[in-house]
């Protein structure tokens, strides 16, 4: 079969030259999502040589979001996707939700941070913590390798998913969180309710999925990239526990109904969301979180 170099892909390639990716790290994800070697070395050399004149005569490629890797044979993701934000403008203390009213109490713009209060009830937590701990497991995360799963010694809580609208509750604040961040319910992962015992942790980490990794294509044909969290404490620990943003020197101390809320437009280091669960010192904590990809996750 025929492949097309299309503007999408010489799109997708000035994108991962401007996050710092290597030619060659480049080429191996294209050949991952299917590209044919000879194709995707055409494609590079011709790209990046109409890039740099481009530059030269002062005009430039517009860039496609760097994670969203254009695959051989089927449409590419679309310029210019948008990634999810709370409504700042007008400098609001308050955000009224509809059905619940919450506070915004800190903000970063680099990295883009937004600690909010009460986004949850009292009730909510409880009730979330009651439904998921019959379901508890280890938490894994993804096999950058192959696009799976697997244990990892830099994640030692446990946990269990919602499917997307599982129950009323979850569906409620799945709608919750939605118009907090002005983002489709459909574009979420899960909830996921995590427990974190004394001792446990994650170490820092970025949520985005790493283009440079041969598993990545297969892990974005679910519905994109990776492009925001939301981390809501369903309760406090007596010591330790706090959400960390080490590149910036912020750490966010978990309150029962409190969350925060980050994004960032490409999968790339420079966006400063490298992030982690500070080890529960004492007692234990409990949290939800959701992940929003940049299109429908399926």
């Amino acid at each position: 079969m025929s492949q097309t170099i299309t503007p999408e892909l010489r799109q997708w390639i000035v994108a991962q030259a401007q996050a710092g990716f290597s030619p060659e790290a480049v080429l191996e994800a294209m050949k991952a999502a299917g590209w044919a070697e000879a194709v995707a070395m055409e494609a590079l050399e011709n790209t990046l040589k109409q890039h740099l004149q481009s530059i030269s005569a002062g005009q430039t490629l517009k860039p496609l979001p760097a994670g969203a890797v254009a695959s051989a044979g089927s449409a590419p993701a679309q310029a210019g996707t948008p990634v999810p934000e709370i409504d700042l403008s007008a400098a609001p203390r308050e955000i009224d939700l509809g059905d619940r009213t919450v506070r915004v109490l800190a903000a970063l713009r680099t990295p883009r941070v937004v600690v909010i209060g009460g986004l949850l009830s009292e009730d909510e937590c409880e009730g979330l913590i009651e439904l998921a701990r019959p379901h508890l497991a280890r938490s894994l995360t993804v096999q950058a390798t192959s696009g799976g799963e697997e244990l990892n010694p830099a994640r030692t809580s446990s946990g269990m998913f919602f499917n997307r609208g599982a129950n009323p509750l979850v569906s409620t604040i799945e709608a919750r969180i939605a118009r907090l961040v002005n983002w489709p319910v459909t574009h979420g992962e899960g909830l996921q309710v995590l427990n974190y015992r004394q001792g446990a942790e994650y170490k820092p980490h970025y949520d985005y999925f790493d283009p440079a990794q041969p598993g990545t294509p297969t892990i974005l044909q679910r519905g994109g990239q990776s492009v925001g969290t939301v981390v809501m404490y369903l309760n406090a620990p007596g010591q330790g526990g706090g959400t960390t943003f080490p590149d910036v020197g912020l750490e966010v101390a978990p309150q029962p109904g409190h969350a925060v809320f980050f994004s960032y437009a490409r999968p790339h280091p420079d966006t400063r969301t490298l992030h982690g669960g500070a080890p529960v010192l004492a007692g234990e904590k409990w949290v939800a979180t959701k992940w929003l990809r940049e299109g429908e996750f399926r």
